[in-house]
């Protein structure tokens, strides 16, 4: 057996409302819809070469409530600016940009639905 991709899917009550945070934040791009009778529901996104998917669930608990469970995890070339770019999209702070003593710099923000979101660049990665 070979593994060729893995990608999350995370659940939300305002699949719009989270698809839009994505592509503001992360300038993520829409790659398929599954329409139901009121709307999609379920969005998949590229996010650069990675994939992220949100499915539409009326009966979706808040994370931040119920206690993480998982966390998406982003390396990113310019930690600050992607900090700054998902609070302007709706994002809440959890933890500024900060260096790291393992050597990253490492940002924490929460969706717009409550999801815990990393962001994190290697200490001299050129990328």
């Amino acid at each position: 057996m070979t593994v060729r991709a893995l990608f999350p899917i995370l659940s939300t009550r305002d699949l719009p409302a989270l698809v839009a945070f994505y592509e503001q934040a992360l300038g993520a791009e829409v790659t398929f819809r599954f329409p139901g009778e009121h709307g999609d529901v379920y969005v998949s996104l590229a996010i650069g070469p990675a994939s992220l998917g949100i499915g539409h669930d009326p009966d979706t608990t808040d994370p931040v409530a119920s206690g993480d469970r998982a966390a998406l995890w982003f390396y990113v070339d310019d930690v600050d600016a992607t900090f700054a770019s998902a609070l302007g999209a709706g994002a809440v702070a959890e933890r500024a940009p900060t260096d790291m003593p393992w050597g990253e710099r490492v940002a924490q923000v929460r969706d717009p639905a409550g999801h815990l979101v990393n962001f994190g660049r290697a200490e001299g990665d050129p990328s």
